[in-house]
């Protein structure tokens, strides 16, 4: 590498900004459509090559950089899109306020960005952890930049266009034309158990388990299986049940069944706090040591330059007072909006860190975001219960405030330890990352609120088609504590269902058996609709049976076929909500299973590509 090359330059800054708006808003789109999001940190890198290719002088570090914004925007849309519909769902907002969601999100990413700063040293030097993702994206940058030095063609880009395309094709056709249901599903009842199965034909969930892998793509599945298999049969033979038997089997899963999910979460967020309590104390420790004794130093390598720490802190106190007027704004109490405050603060930084090293475990697609987020609502509900009563209007809105930030920081946390992977690996500076991440975290915040917006008039956020799953789920139990409608039971045996399964995996670790069984993406499944696991679960299958190839071929093609997806999610979206007229598209009232045919041939043609040399 050049000593020369340049990292932040006025193309890249550009460049990361868009990307940061596109991918956040295509991450908005697939979260709430499937309640699962994804890193793009490798579709970012492959675009950013691309594009700067173009140009005379472009770097392995210029493409870092646009990289590392881009995927700290698609990281702060999950934040978004996880917690703040639910404040629409729970009636607090009629309508999503832009300015308000821009102060959230921009607020919540940027105490993310802050709060990774001490722990890269902690998580990336002394604990050195794998980081998967950010390891994938540097061994893509320094593909693509050996392949410009020798003006070889890389096809990534152009695997990347033809997903999209297919992506687009399929959603515009579905959604768009109404040529085919979106999921093709069977539920039926046997000696008065009801049982159900189904399958989503979206492209992006098959993208999503391909991403995540066999591993958690068997256990999201799995949860699903537990609900639809398992435990709703048991319940509906134990208490009866009257009616149309479709109805029935959505609603017991809706109001009760889900809520096992809720448990196993619960108890996934504080078991990952136990277990990484002892390491992020010593590696905080030792950060804060070594940046002691760098502020002594006068040739520090570049390598080892972070922001300086005392910034940092100074940038975290003067943050507290927004967070404190927005606190205010809903509790109208000085007294409570300062412990809100802190409890934000404190909750924030221990589930960054969470967040952070299970993106350092298992990858960021992978981080249990949902799961500390539903412990930060739990937690905090049931102190402002304690404090207000029953007054669930303000108790609720205040609990979904605070996940809000919470949420935020965490997603960003665990990308941006990514990103800086990444740049260890390349030889990035980590203060130009950071300030990447910041500008990117920033951009992503001015469109979100437009976006979710948009989708919310064409789609209606909540909805069958539209579930939202993560917001509907802290709506849930944020205004269940407050009106004492939480299925208790439920929850509790979830906790324990959560309990055996972490005893499992402690078993499965003991034997060193690669197969883990990370509680969190049990819990993911036992949530989600059954339509949008079983497409995840061929994914990951897919992903086991191409390993050998160990090419990127599949890995690009997955990602093109999310962000293409996404991306016509929303352009479907944009004339219905420019013209307030939701049947601006034509309806040609296709028959249901027509879908089956392209989704099987995408299956197919993923697979042979997978495995290309």
């Amino acid at each position: 590498m050049n000593k020369q090359d340049s990292e932040i330059t006025p193309k890249a800054i550009l460049l990361g900004i868009l990307l940061s708006m596109i991918l956040a808003a295509a991450n908005a789109y697939l979260g709430l459509f499937a309640g699962m999001t994804v890193s793009a940190s490798i579709p970012a890198a492959v675009i950013s090559m691309g594009v700067l290719g173009l140009f005379s002088k472009s770097n392995i570090l210029e493409n870092n950089i646009v990289q590392t914004a881009a995927s700290a925007g698609e990281s702060l849309a999950a934040g978004v899109i996880f917690t703040i519909p639910a404040l629409l769902l729970i009636g607090y907002w009629q309508d999503f306020n832009y300015y308000e969601v821009a102060k959230i999100a921009a607020i919540g990413g940027l105490i993310g960005v802050l709060f990774t700063v001490p722990l890269r040293r902690a998580l990336i030097l002394e604990a050195k952890l794998r980081f998967p993702e950010g390891v994938a994206t540097a061994e893509v940058l320094r593909t693509g930049e050996a392949a410009r030095k020798k003006d070889e063609s890389d096809d990534g880009l152009k695997i990347l266009s033809i997903a999209g395309i297919i992506g687009a094709s399929m959603k515009v056709a579905q959604q768009g034309l109404n040529l085919w249901n979106s999921s093709i599903e069977t539920i039926r009842s046997f000696s008065g158990a009801v049982f159900g199965i189904g399958c989503d034909l979206s492209p992006a969930l098959l993208s999503v388990g391909f991403i995540v892998g066999r591993n958690i793509a068997i256990l999201v599945f799995s949860g699903g299986a537990l609900s639809w298999l398992i435990a709703i049969p048991i319940y509906t033979s134990i208490y009866g049940w009257e009616g149309e038997v479709h109805s029935i089997a959505w609603n017991i899963w809706n109001t009760k069944i889900r809520y096992l999910g809720v448990g196993a979460m619960v108890v996934g967020g504080i078991w990952s706090l136990i277990k990484l309590l002892k390491p992020l104390i010593h590696g905080i420790s030792s950060s804060i040591s070594a940046y002691s004794t760098s502020n002594k130093t006068i040739n520090l390598k570049k390598e080892e330059q972070d922001m300086p720490i005392n910034y940092v802190f100074i940038a975290l106190i003067a943050l507290l007072i927004p967070v404190f007027f927005l606190y205010l704004e809903v509790i109208e109490s000085i007294t409570l909006a300062i412990i809100l405050s802190i409890i934000m603060l404190i909750f924030g930084f221990l589930f960054s860190a969470v967040a952070s090293y299970m993106a350092g475990i298992v990858g960021s697609s992978n981080n249990p975001v949902s799961g500390v987020t539903i412990a930060t609502i739990l937690f905090t509900s049931l102190l402002l219960f304690y404090i207000l009563g029953s007054n669930s209007a303000t108790g609720a809105a205040s609990a979904i405030l605070i996940g809000a930030v919470v949420c935020c920081a965490a997603a960003i946390g665990g990308d941006n330890l990514q990103d800086l992977k990444t740049g260890h690996i390349v030889g990035a500076t980590p203060w130009k990352q950071q300030v990447m991440q910041i500008i990117g975290t920033l951009s992503a915040a001015l469109v979100l609120g437009l976006v979710l917006d948009i989708l919310h008039s064409a789609y209606t956020i909540g909805s069958p088609n539209f579930p939202a799953p993560q917001a509907t789920l802290m709506k849930s139990v944020a205004e269940g504590v407050f009106d004492g409608k939480l299925p208790w039971g439920m929850v509790k045996l979830g906790a324990i269902i959560g309990i055996i399964i972490i005893i499992l995996d402690i078993i499965q670790e003991k034997r060193g058996s690669t197969f883990r069984l990370p509680v969190l993406a049990v819990a993911v499944g036992i949530y989600l609709p059954i339509e949008l696991s079983t497409p995840i679960f061929f994914g990951g299958m897919l992903a086991h049976y191409t390993q050998k190839s160990k090419n990127n071929k599949g890995l690009l093609f997955a990602s093109g076929l999310i962000t293409g997806e996404a991306l016509m999610g929303i352009l479907v979206a944009l004339p219905i909500f420019l013209t307030s007229n939701k049947d601006w598209w034509i309806n040609l009232n296709g028959p249901s299973w027509l879908g089956t045919i392209p989704f099987i041939l995408i299956i197919v043609y993923f697979y042979k590509l997978a495995l290309r040399k």
